[in-house]
């Protein structure tokens, strides 16, 4: 991709950025290095390559899944204010 010193001064023109003739020069030469440096990467043959997650190869320790506490929902529920059918009942606020 190419781009002009016009395609920069409208982009500039759309983000609302005043630029100098000579900002505008040096930000095409700038964005142009970008896109040919992106174009270089695309051109890499990548077949037979998987996907990672990180640029490195991590592997996170996880832990058992275990129950670690016990059911505690009737002793929670015995000091509540209001409880029906399992379910804690609190004051209507919209009416």
């Amino acid at each position: 991709m190419t781009l002009s010193l016009d395609d920069v001064k409208r982009v500039a023109n759309l983000a609302r950025i005043e630029i100098s003739e000579d900002d505008a020069q040096q930000t095409l030469a700038h964005l142009s290095g970008i896109f040919n440096l992106i174009e270089q990467m695309q051109a890499v043959n990548t077949d037979g390559v998987e996907p990672m997650s990180h640029s490195q190869d991590m592997v996170q320790r996880l832990r058992e899944d275990v129950v670690t506490e016990s059911d505690q929902h009737a002793l929670f529920q015995s000091i509540a204010p209001q409880v029906e059918a399992g379910f804690y009942l609190v004051p209507k606020v919209i009416e």
